[in-house]
């Protein structure tokens, strides 16, 4: 229904378009100026408005597309936008500021890398670079990596930097803060020398700079007449105070989001961000988009009743013109064998009968380890599946090591980049070189990089003498970088990959000629094409690129098998036929989540946002018992999510040896008697947690140490501790006869 604007009809072909919308669209669209807030209900079409209220600002009121920015969360996200407008308005929408939070924001820190304490040829640390950075500075601290594990570090320093604090302002509360504190300061003096930055990173340091500077605040709140935001409610506390200034001389902010959808709180996104858009933005306009152009209203009547229960919230009335379709599907396996193999067994059926094809399904379910026992399932038939969340071809070593190459020539200061590939493949440069140049470095205060580069200059470096013979090593691999690096500057970046590939001998390397190293060098060749697709763009946009790629960016856009993914990945996608898995108490909602409302609500919406992927069909899953990390099997409790949905709604598997049954709540009354039932849920909620994160204990057996972890999971405590002389074990609590000695 849309086609690209003529010039001298724009107006009558976006009145054409806007009719194609429902009311609630249409008003979201056409809108006044000022700050608008759209509540947009799961496969309500925000995505349509988004690209339609872009297409009325460029065509109708126009704007020029230089004064729009508009915001995504994800890649895939910003290139659908792009199409979309692109489809209405063609040529029109040249200029339009339009891509992820952290693209923007590096396309801002590389303008303005004078205000930052890194250069504008900075470079991206992934999550693999952040964690070999972080383990550097506990070696340093000479901190046991086993009480202060990296990514749990990583994760405290993350949550500072989504509320704007540095190492100067890290709360502290117990010692393990204070020493988080230490490892913060270092890190992030780390990044600085190394010339690069985190994901973080590149969200604070622009909210500061345009706290801090208002010249250049000034300048870009002028530039962006309107701004719009895509999934608000998963934005942090940096990337609101982002937008806070960035629309402070307009205030023409444009936010779509959904409260209801927020699952996103443990890496800092806040639903409460609505609430404050609301107070800071005194008469903003509030748009409900209600209407569902994807789910059964079977499927919609089941995910309002579920959410109705969380507070804090805006109700929507779900509705739509589709049928009202089948009731939703709840079987009760005997143990999680045969609730897999319910699941595998009742699509391998649809699928053989015609009834449907692999891609209608998917299945989720609340964490990654959940997915073996399907994943034996359906290798056991013989089927294909889609494991969303397994390592991404961007993850792979061969492609993260041609990476890090390209990397290393863009910025020589880049430290993890250069201890990756100094000795690969293996060139004689030891751990005790490396520790020489790395701590000669420091002293000099100087990067790694910048001192091997010197030693390329052969009898001139100033450096050479710290080193005697192993500078020759250094110096060899020196003078290669060297070439790289003049050879950027005078070929395209297909041609310098292909030079470090041939000067290095990276086929041999990885390519025995097993199929795993066939497999492995394809992934080199496949690496290469990506590469031509930045041809024209140069070396540091492909490099930023590559950094910000996400899970869903790398998949496949139709694959004809079922998708296996955790709830929080389903964001965004839709389905035919839903399988949710595993509605036990303490797996969903988690048994983290228990003591803690807030996180307990975010539980509630995580199992909404899967709900709502459904379009035909819903089938929600769970087992009697469970096998437990010890090998015996565990009893299991209902889900209480499943007593909020209404019995009319439901339509009850069955086993074997079981009769049908018709609600939720007779299921629950045959398996105990319902005060009983009661009894046992309230009970498994007050489970007392004893033992805390460095508790000094003694154990009988194993002598003293301390507790690494501890958490409430199947109605009990279970700790890890590692012991002195024996390393870590793994206890339950109520067996383990723990004495705490401190």
């Amino acid at each position: 229904m849309t086609r690209p604007f003529d010039d001298g009809t724009i107006k009558a072909v976006m009145d054409e378009l806007i009719k194609l919308l429902n009311p609630q669209q249409q008003k979201a669209v056409v809108c006044p100026a000022g700050p608008v807030l759209v509540l947009a209900g799961p496969g309500s079409g925000k995505t349509r408005v988004l690209t339609y209220r872009i297409a009325y600002l460029i065509g109708v009121l126009n704007i020029p597309p230089s004064q729009i920015l508009a915001v995504t969360f994800t890649n895939k996200a910003a290139r659908e936008m792009g199409s979309r407008v692109e489809k209405i308005i063609g040529g029109h929408a040249k200029g339009l500021w339009l891509g992820t939070f952290h693209a923007i924001c590096g396309r801002i820190l590389r303008r303005e890398a004078e205000h930052i304490p890194v250069d504008r040829n900075y470079v991206i640390f992934d999550d693999n670079d952040q964690k070999a950075l972080m383990r550097q500075v506990l070696k340093e601290f000479q901190a046991n990596e086993k009480l202060y594990r990296p990514n749990s570090v990583l994760d405290a320093i993350s949550r500072a930097k989504n509320d704007l604090l540095g190492p100067e302002e890290y709360p502290i509360i117990n010692f393990r803060d204070e020493r988080i504190k230490e490892f913060y300061a270092r890190y992030q003096e780390m990044l600085i020398n190394s010339n690069a930055m985190d994901f973080d990173d590149m969200l604070l340091y622009t909210a500061n700079l345009l706290e801090e500077e208002p010249t250049v605040r000034e300048a870009y709140a002028k530039r962006f007449h309107h701004i719009l935001v895509d999934e608000f409610q998963d934005t942090n506390q940096a990337q609101y105070y982002l937008l806070y200034h960035l629309s402070s001389q307009h205030h023409n902010l444009f936010v779509v989001g959904d409260e209801d959808q927020s699952i996103y709180r443990w890496r800092g996104a806040d639903y409460r961000n609505v609430k404050r858009f609301e107070s800071d933005f005194k008469g903003a306009q509030k748009i409900l988009l209600e209407q569902n152009y994807r789910s059964t209203q079977t499927i919609l009547d089941t995910a309002v009743a579920l959410i109705d229960e969380n507070s804090n919230r805006t109700p929507k009335i779900l509705f739509t013109d589709k049928k009202r379709g089948d009731k939703v599907t709840l079987y009760e396996a005997s143990d999680d064998h045969e609730e897999a193999a319910y699941v595998v067994d009742t699509i391998s059926k649809l699928v053989q009968s015609g009834k449907a094809k692999e891609s209608d399904f998917a299945i989720m379910y609340r964490t990654n380890a959940q997915s073996r026992l399907l994943e034996e399932g359906f290798r056991r038939l013989g089927m294909n599946y889609r494991l969303v969340g397994a390592q991404r071809f961007y993850g792979r070593r061969e492609v993260k090591d041609a990476v890090a190459f390209l990397r290393l020539i863009y910025n020589p200061r880049d430290e993890v980049s250069l201890m990756r590939v100094i000795n690969l493949p293996r060139r004689g440069i030891g751990a005790k070189t490396i520790d020489k140049l790395r701590q000669h470095a420091q002293s000099s205060g100087l990067s790694s990089g910048v001192v091997l580069l010197d030693l390329a200059l052969g009898e001139k470096s100033v450096h050479r003498e710290a080193f005697g013979r192993e500078g020759l090593r250094l110096g060899s691999f020196a003078k290669m970088l060297t070439r790289w690096r003049d050879l950027a500057d005078a070929v395209r970046i297909s041609e310098l990959f292909d030079q470090v590939v041939l000067d290095i001998d990276y086929q041999a390397f990885i390519n025995d000629k097993s199929e795993e190293g066939q497999d492995r060098w394809a992934n080199v060749i496949e690496l290469r094409q990506v590469i031509l697709e930045y041809e024209d763009r140069g070396l540091a946009e492909f490099l930023e690129a590559m950094a910000l790629v996400s899970d869903q960016d790398t998949l496949p856009e139709v694959v004809d098998a079922p998708t296996m993914l955790t709830l929080h990945a389903a964001k965004g996608l839709e389905f035919q036929h839903v399988f949710i898995v595993g509605l036990d108490e303490l797996l969903l909602p988690h048994g983290r989540s228990r003591d803690d409302p807030e996180a307990l609500a975010e539980e509630r919406r995580l199992l909404y946002v899967g709900i709502t992927r459904a379009k035909d069909k819903l089938t929600l899953v769970r087992a009697e018992r469970r096998r437990s990390p010890y090998g015996s099997y565990e009893e299991t409790m209902p889900s209480r999510f499943l007593d909020d949905l209404p019995d009319e709604l439901l339509e009850c598997g069955y086993r074997r040896y079981r009769s049908r049954l018709s609600t939720y709540k007779e299921f629950a009354s045959t398996r105990w008697d319902a005060p009983a039932y009661k009894e046992r849920a309230k009970a498994a909620l007050v489970v007392e947690q004893r033992f805390g994160v460095g508790m000094h204990v003694r154990h009988p057996i194993y002598g003293e140490g301390l507790v690494r972890i501890s958490r409430l999971e199947q109605g009990d405590e279970t700790v890890e501790v590692y012991f002195e002389g024996v390393g870590l074990k793994a206890l339950v609590a109520s067996l383990a006869n723990l004495e705490i000695l401190d």
